[in-house]
């Protein structure tokens, strides 16, 4: 990502009422006339739902660290969490079940950002997406 004029972090509960909190955060980042607002803003809470229910935050006084780094044309979302079982992984759309309420968030990310990965060591596990203008 090219220089970012914004760089900016909140930590927040992992329990689900807490991804409304994740998505004002990174809207009062970026603000509402932002290129990728409303796409960094459906893929955060995608990130953010994935590190409440399957990371080792998933625990009482686990802790969710959601980290924003935007400039005019771009911006990089990070989800940091403590490491848990599994990755993020996509998977096909039929493993996924035509009426299955979830394992499709991956599948939305990978849509819909530039790129995005993840990383994991020292017991955290960090999941980050990248939103540019093409």
């Amino acid at each position: 990502m090219a220089e970012a004029a914004v760089v900016r972090s909140v930590t927040i509960s992992a329990v689900p009422g807490q991804v409304r909190v994740a998505r004002a955060f990174v809207a009062a980042v970026l603000g509402s006339s932002h290129l990728h607002a409303d796409a960094a803003l459906l893929l955060t809470s995608e990130l953010v739902t994935n590190s409440v229910r399957h990371s080792g935050s998933a625990v009482p006084g686990g802790l969710v660290t959601v980290a924003v780094a935007a400039s005019g044309e771009s911006v990089r979302v990070e989800v940091t969490d403590r490491s848990g079982a599994t990755t993020p992984a996509l998977l096909a759309a039929d493993c996924a079940g035509r009426v299955a309420e979830g394992s499709r968030g991956m599948q939305l990310v990978d849509a819909v950002a530039t790129r995005w990965g993840y990383q994991r060591g020292g017991g955290s596990a960090t999941t980050w997406f990248e939103l540019c203008r093409d």
